[in-house]
């Protein structure tokens, strides 16, 4: 980390929605599984009472390090921070002793500093190291995933997770490009070898948009960590408990908007026909839009979609 964790601000989404949707009691303990900048960490703090207890959690490195130092450090008795994706919670509160809780909330996609910050690869906006992990320290990151994959595999991603209809375009001649001795390394060379392989786009939209995304949502794994962390907040929440997520862009939300649904009904096991139904383990309370007034603020939040959902009583 060569930049200053507090060179890149952040605005924080949905502030007083997320806090307000999540926060059912003021003495409960609640998760902020994308600790971020802290932002819903300290409106969140600031609700709480003294026997109120926040356990955020992030898989970022200089989110990590922002809570600890400097103008966004947390210093709180009832706040701990844990190096970890949000997937993993389940393992980071049973090491706190903590078997249920009263809320998760979960912030999805890139936070701004992660996009400002050039050496972070996540943006077309800048040029830097085509890197694009959430976690620095693990994994591989874009620009070694485009080096060793082949031309189908490729395109996959850029189809899948980034709907990007040339996609196979795209793959061409980013693997043309590979053979020819000069694969790409950098956020400039990407942009410019998508904006020659996509022919139309949206107006206002950059050609190397949905690329960006696909690269940076499979390199992270993203879904799949989504699946995971739902899942892991769904065992977790006590009766009562709210689950908040805010998602950025429409995979994401289907996601997010799916399993709700699915936990929000009963169900019969058609392997044991007379056993009794499962009931519903959570409740839709609400889908929520930034206002008019935050996305002039600030336009990142125009595509964010807030769900909340209630954990249901579980029968004796």
């Amino acid at each position: 980390m060569s930049r200053s964790t507090e060179s890149f601000q952040h605005q924080t989404v949905l502030l007083d929605e997320a806090v307000d949707g999540v926060l059912t009691r003021a003495d409960g303990i609640y998760v902020d599984g994308t600790f971020g900048r802290g932002g819903h960490s300290r409106l969140l703090l600031g609700r709480l009472a003294p026997e109120g207890r926040l356990v955020a959690i992030d898989r970022d490195p200089d989110a990590i390090a922002a809570a600890a130092s400097g103008a966004t450090r947390v210093d709180d008795p009832r706040f701990s921070i844990h190096h970890s994706p949000f997937g993993g919670m389940s393992d980071v509160l049973a090491e706190l002793g903590i078997a249920q809780v009263d809320g998760v909330l979960l912030d999805l996609g890139v936070s701004s500093p992660q996009i400002d910050n050039p050496e972070r690869g996540f943006s077309f906006r800048f040029d830097g190291p085509l890197d694009m992990r959430m976690d620095t320290t693990r994994g591989e990151s874009a620009a070694d995933f485009l080096a060793r994959a082949d031309e189908r595999h490729i395109a996959e991603v850029v189809r899948d997770y980034g709907e990007e209809r040339f996609a196979v375009s795209v793959a061409k001649a980013l693997v043309a490009r590979r053979e020819g001795g000069h694969p790409v390394r950098t956020t400039a060379e990407l942009s410019h070898v998508v904006a020659g392989a996509v022919k139309t786009r949206e107006p206002g939209q950059d050609p190397a948009t949905r690329t960006f995304q696909a690269l940076r949502i499979f390199v992270n794994a993203e879904l799949e960590e989504l699946e995971q962390g739902l899942k892991a907040a769904l065992g977790l929440l006590a009766p009562g408990g709210r689950l908040v997520v805010i998602s950025f862009h429409s995979l994401e939300d289907r996601i997010v908007k799916n399993f709700i649904a699915r936990e929000s009904k009963s169900e019969f096991d058609r392997r044991a026909p007379f056993a009794p139904e499962r009931p519903s383990r959570l409740k839709a309370i609400a889908r929520v839009k930034p206002s008019e007034t935050e996305v002039r603020a600030n336009p990142r939040s125009r595509s964010a979609i807030m769900r909340i959902a209630e954990r249901t009583e579980v029968p004796a």
